[in-house]
């Protein structure tokens, strides 16, 4: 009741604003409370601790890792068995990709949700998942789970139901009989999947409606202007908090409001529900976090922390410089990777991002063109030299793996692969050339060490910490053939589990590195969530100098872009702690192999 208190007249005035309606306000109200009382003891304990910590997901040993259930351990109960691996490779917050019950063959990787309340049958149960949830607690060990509330599928019981003509649940949905409403819709839309999932709409003969369909024709976009589709999916996001979800994904977050007129993405109104939704979580599960997926340019993507005051996602994906890191790797050429970094750092300090190098989707090139352009690099040859350079056409590149949505005439396409085979493991081992191997590597843990240098919480996809490479048996499955983006979700290699132990073998050494990158991190203070991070300028084009400063130290993290050995001059001649060597030393030069780095910290 005390947060309520807090929390009850900024809520009821944004509900007020967005829906007018008193009575629904109070049922919300009413509905928070049973939630909060069926909320068990540990979870209240747990939500007791973590508030009179603050920001306790904002330490800097917290590392994540992305796995698909069904790929990594089998089902639920298998992924349990395997939790004393996940705390050997330091991860104290796992991230399950979807899965919530979804129909075979229409489901979007699991993003057509057709039951909120209930998990697909193969991978187990809710029971199985709270209790997943209480071991992973026991071991300090955070989940998150993915809130698809743009949309549902067209077989949850509410899109059934319209389907029969039922007007209270057509409008949950986007239905219109005359044909011009859609039309002028689309005349401001952008399409999602222009390629595979032309229009934002989709035609119901049996019904005479078209019903909105932003992203796949089997995805119905929830109406949002109807209170009910508000408070409901509010219930459903408790319930899933209430069984030990401790990070909440909202996935699609800037398409969840649509107005006719507007490209219905990120209108005011998205803000109001995220804030609401922050609201709803402090009263009753403090100890959840809102982590908000925005794939938009930096620009677009901050307003969704909201303000110091009134904030809204507690993280938010680092999408831009994933893409913009890749397109380093391809040109040797760090410095769009170094302004979207300065960005990121003059961004405030309270503000939580979510590194990563590679996650279960495809790569788009959507990369800050109008600056490249500056710099002789038009859009559509650059995209094709980065596709080209990936798919190991062009010469000289050690990377492999497929397009994805390639759209013939215009030429555009994404990318997929796994980050080993993008660094070149997968060649190597093709070729069985020792060196080039051991070059792959040393790029592949360059690329972490980086990640692990950049400010937020690092995010490893399961199977790379094994140097996992792309997967081409998905061709042979019917359902999963048209889709390129299966090449990186193959499943979990567990017989290469029992390398890492062997130094000489490439599993060992990336895990045996990635292990001794994440224990620096965990133990240094320069990795402190609030330190002081910028870019600093170096005369090379392919070298990237991040500076790190907390608690009267200073950390010079320097990341070589290229195949060529380099000589770095340290700004000053000082004494410096090699962090990977443990070394103390005057330095003035540091040699730095092809696709290196450094980390040297010394004494403000």
């Amino acid at each position: 009741m005390e947060r309520l208190g807090r929390h009850h007249d900024e809520l009821r005035w944004l509900y007020m604003e967005l829906y007018g309606n008193d009575d629904m306000f109070a049922e919300l109200c009413g509905q928070m409370k049973r939630y909060y009382d069926e909320r068990n003891e540990k979870l209240k304990k747990l939500d007791a601790e973590r508030e009179a910590e603050g920001e306790w997901y904002r330490k800097r040993d917290m590392l994540g890792m992305m796995m698909y259930i069904d790929n990594f351990a089998g089902n639920i109960k298998g992924v349990q068995e395997k939790l004393p691996y996940i705390e050997k490779c330091n991860v104290n917050y796992i991230h399950l990709m979807p899965f919530l019950d979804s129909p075979k063959g229409r489901s979007d990787g699991g993003y057509a949700v057709a039951d909120f309340r209930k998990v697909k049958p193969e991978l187990g149960t809710m029971d199985d998942l709270a209790e997943l949830a209480e071991k992973c607690h026991e071991k300090g060990i955070s989940l998150c789970m993915d809130f698809v509330m743009n949309h549902t599928s067209e077989d949850h019981e509410w899109a059934r139901r319209a389907r029969q003509g039922d007007g209270e649940y057509m409008s949950r949905y986007f239905f219109y009989a005359d044909p011009s409403i859609p039309q002028e819709y689309e005349k401001t839309v952008p399409q999602v999947f222009p390629t595979t999932a032309p229009g934002n709409f989709t035609y119901l003969p049996e019904l005479g409606h078209y019903v909105m369909t932003t992203f796949y024709p089997y995805q119905w976009d929830l109406n949002y202007r109807n209170p009910r589709v508000f408070n409901e999916m509010m219930y459903n996001f408790l319930y899933l908090a209430n069984q030990g979800m401790d990070i909440i994904r909202i996935d699609a977050v800037p398409y969840i409001w649509k107005e006719l007129g507007t490209n219905c993405r990120n209108l005011p109104q998205v803000h109001t529900i995220v804030r609401m939704m922050r609201m709803i979580g402090e009263i009753v599960c403090p100890g959840i976090v809102l982590l908000g997926e925005v794939v938009m340019e930096p620009d677009k993507v901050a307003p969704y922390f909201g303000t110091v005051e009134k904030p809204e996602c507690h993280m938010l994906y680092n999408v831009t410089t994933m893409a913009t890191t890749w397109n380093t790797v391809a040109t040797r050429d760090i410095r769009l990777l170094r302004k979207q970094m300065d960005i990121v750092c003059a961004l405030p300090r309270e503000y939580t991002f979510l590194n990563y190098l590679r996650c279960h989707d495809d790569i788009g090139w959507g990369l800050d063109y109008d600056t490249l352009k500056t710099w002789g690099m038009e859009e559509v040859p650059h995209k094709k030299y980065l596709n080209d350079y990936f798919q190991g056409k062009t010469e000289g590149s050690v990377s492999r793996g497929e397009l994805y949505n390639e759209d013939l005439v215009t030429g555009d396409a994404r990318f997929c692969a796994t980050t080993a085979s993008m660094c070149g493991v997968e060649s190597a081992g093709f070729e069985q050339d020792e060196q080039k191997m051991d070059q792959a590597i040393t790029k592949d843990v360059m690329l972490h060490a980086y990640m692990f240098t950049q400010s937020g919480i690092p995010m490893l996809y399961s199977g790379d910490e094994i140097g996992q490479v792309n997967d081409y048996t998905y061709k042979d499955d019917p359902e999963k053939a048209p889709d390129s983006r299966y090449i990186h979700r193959g499943k979990f290699n567990w017989d290469l589990v029992d390398n890492i132990a062997n130094k000489e073998s490439v599993q060992g050494k990336i895990f045996q590195s990635l292990d001794k990158l994440e224990a620096i991190r965990r133990n240094e203070a320069v990795f402190n969530t609030d330190a002081e991070v910028y870019t600093k300028d170096y005369s090379d084009q392919s070298v990237l100098w991040i500076i790190r400063r907390a608690e009267g130290e200073e950390l010079h993290a320097v990341f070589n872009f290229s195949d060529y050995p380099k000589t770095i001059w340290m700004p000053e001649t000082a004494e410096y702690t090699d962090l990977l060597t443990d070394k103390k030393a005057e330095v003035t030069t540091v040699d730095l192999p092809g696709w290196g780095f450094l980390w040297m910290k010394r004494k403000l």
